[in-house]
Formats: C-alpha cells, structure tokens, sequence
C-alpha cells in the first residue's frame, strides 16, 4: 500500500482500497459535502463508481487520489488527490472533500502541501490547477492559504442541478 507520512502531522495518506466504500458513500452522498463538489451518490453500489474512477486513474497514468487518515486511529478523515493529469503540459487538477465533522480543523492546510509536493516531486507536474466552485466562500479562502493563486473566474462555465455555476481558478506553480 502506498503511503505518505506527514511529518509532525496528526494525519497521513495512504492509496484508497475496497475497504473505503462505506465512508466515501458517507461522504460523498453528504448534503454539505456534495454542496459544492461535482459527484455524489445515493447507494453503496453507485459509490463502486468511485472506487473505479479511483483505479482508473492510477491505471491510465492521469491521476492518484488517497486517503486522508488520522495517525492515531486510522480514522478515514476524506481523500484528496490529482486527477486530469495532462503530461505534455506538466500539469493535473487538484481535489480534496472532508468529512464534515472534520471541517475546521486545519488539515486542509496539512495536506495539500503534501499533495502538491507529490506531484511536484513524484509526477514532475510543472502546475497545478483547483476548480472551486464560485459560491464556496470557505474552500476559496482555505485553498489561498496553501499556496495557491486566484487566477479569475470562469462564470457560468458549468451545470449542477440544472443551474449554471461559475468556477474559481487557482493554480500553484512548480518553482
């Protein structure tokens, strides 16, 4: 199993397995999760999807997405990863959901860091781009934290729920 140790951290990361279908179905069929996030489910075999898109990515080459866990319990926490990677152009998506009851704590900015050092180091990405939803006032200012620059914001570039949404660009470049 692969994982990333976060020093002096209270969380590691480690790759999403089978065995975390029942908490990313908790997460991501969550009404303040899928809020502003682009997929949700309603059942535990809808989730399968997920888990499969998970895979694929690793499979494909275009991405990795892992587990956000807690040191001292291994308490599944939400996942976070890449996806889109585009290797002529050194550069992939960013993504992260919690748990709500995890909101607030700081380990947005425990993780990414660690993530964009990932794919800095280990995928040789040149940029890193984060797609936040325009409304999601709380992940725009947490993602600013963590080095990330606004770029602008594409209005009203997408659907959810029959209404159009805009996006907030953020991208991180590799120094």
């Amino acid at each position: 199993m692969f994982k990333i140790n976060l020093q002096r951290s209270k969380y590691y990361l480690r790759s999403i397995n089978s065995s975390d279908l029942s908490m990313i179905f908790k997460g991501l069929s969550h009404p303040d999760v899928i809020k502003h996030y682009g997929v949700s489910f309603a059942s535990l075999e809808e989730t399968k999807a997920q888990l499969q898109w998970y895979k694929n990515l690793e499979l494909s080459g275009s991405g990795k997405w892992f587990a956000i866990c807690e040191l001292n319990t291994d308490q599944f926490l939400g996942a976070v990863g890449l996806n889109d990677l585009i290797e002529l152009h050194q550069k992939a998506e960013i993504g992260i959901w919690l748990l709500p009851e995890h909101w607030g704590k700081g380990i947005l900015q425990e993780v990414m860091p660690k993530i964009v050092a990932y794919g800095f180091n280990e995928l040789q990405l040149h940029r890193i781009e984060g797609f936040v939803e325009s409304e999601n006032t709380k992940c725009r200012r947490a993602i600013a934290k963590t080095g990330f620059t606004y770029e602008g914001t594409m209005k009203d570039c997408e659907q959810k729920d029959g209404k159009w949404i805009s996006l907030s660009v953020y991208a991180i470049l590799n120094p």
